[in-house]
């Protein structure tokens, strides 16, 4: 037999199927399934992630609403096709910290992913003269960025 949060994922994924997105009420649904609205945001937060393709909105509140949208993600060899493409032997500071905000706004990096490389990326971390230094740093990157996204 099934579980709650088995259920509850199967009856949201059947009318995204029929209709492309859903908008509920979590109190509805938790009425509906008889659990507790946290229960719901379980289910969500685990099951409709960006990483499957989902892309949640939630509004707070007394009216409030979780949308929730299948969206056709770019193939991760598509990113590293982008990354190759952006900087070859060298990526000066600016070039890199562009990047990285690319990869975190798309959410294949975490903001705390993204702070670390861009920790790493800085002029004031690779004292080095150029271009040895954009050099360095386009090699530091390549490899960070393959580790990331390799997961």
């Amino acid at each position: 037999m099934a579980n709650i949060s088995d259920l509850i994922e199967h009856h949201l994924k059947q009318i995204l199927h029929t209709e492309g997105a859903v908008e509920i009420q979590r109190s509805d649904l938790a009425d509906k399934f008889s659990c507790v609205p946290s229960q719901i945001n379980y289910v969500i937060s685990t099951r409709f992630t960006l990483e499957k393709g989902y892309y949640v909105e939630s509004k707070r509140g007394g009216g409030g609403y979780i949308r929730i949208q299948r969206v056709d993600l770019p193939l991760l060899e598509a990113v590293q096709r982008h990354i190759h493409q952006t900087f070859g032997g060298q990526i000066d500071q600016t070039a890199a910290e562009g990047l990285i905000y690319q990869l975190e706004e798309a959410e294949f990096v975490t903001g705390r992913e993204a702070n670390l490389l861009r920790a790493a990326m800085s002029r004031d971390v690779l004292v080095l003269q150029l271009p040895l230094r954009d050099e360095i740093r386009a090699k530091v990157l390549r490899g960070m960025l393959i580790a990331l996204l390799a997961k």
